[in-house]
């Protein structure tokens, strides 16, 4: 009767990758998917695993700069690079930067499962087009999906974003006049 290896006995690789700034080092199997590397071994609980075959977008991160779908790469293929997931889009004072934030405002998550996903979709749409009309953002962000939202809220929060990202200076007054500050 063959010998089939077990658990112990599979061959492990040794990676190191840049996640939101942090160098992670760690012993794993070639086949783990880099969304299962960053949730377990990262502890980046923000990327989500819906699909496991890139249609969802919840798993959605920038690699080396590129959005991509985290579960249709390899640990190993992202072995030596650079990882942002949402939670790194943080302000350095561990603040919500302004994605997020418009995100938060606008109520553009209700469960939150894909809501990582749908942030680095939005950073990587206002990267390329700071000012996107409705079908533009709508065209950027099909790659994701949402059960909760009807993605009224969702258009909504990048459309805020934007304004946030462009008009930094207004940012702080509707801040101030949110929170009823003089």
């Amino acid at each position: 009767m063959p010998s089939y290896p077990t658990q112990d006995d599979r061959p492990e690789q040794r990676v190191s990758i840049t996640v939101n700034g942090q160098d992670i080092v760690q012993d794993i199997e070639p086949r783990t998917k880099l969304s299962d590397f960053l949730r377990y071994k990262a502890d980046q609980t923000d990327v989500r695993v819906g699909c496991e075959h890139g249609a969802c977008g919840a798993c959605t991160i920038e690699l080396e700069g590129k959005s991509v779908k985290s579960c249709m790469v390899y640990a190993v293929q992202a072995d030596d690079s650079d990882v942002l997931t949402s939670t790194g889009l943080n302000e350095a004072d561990g603040e919500l930067g302004p994605i997020q934030e418009a995100f938060h405002k606008n109520h553009g998550l209700q469960c939150g499962f894909c809501t990582g996903g749908f942030i680095m979709a939005t950073k990587s749409l206002l990267e390329d087009n700071p000012d996107p009309s409705d079908e533009e953002i709508e065209e950027a962000l099909s790659g994701n999906i949402c059960r909760c939202t009807g993605y009224v809220n969702i258009v909504r929060s990048v459309k805020d974003a934007a304004d946030r990202i462009n008009s930094p200076g207004d940012l702080e007054n509707v801040t101030q006049e949110a929170k009823g500050d003089d």
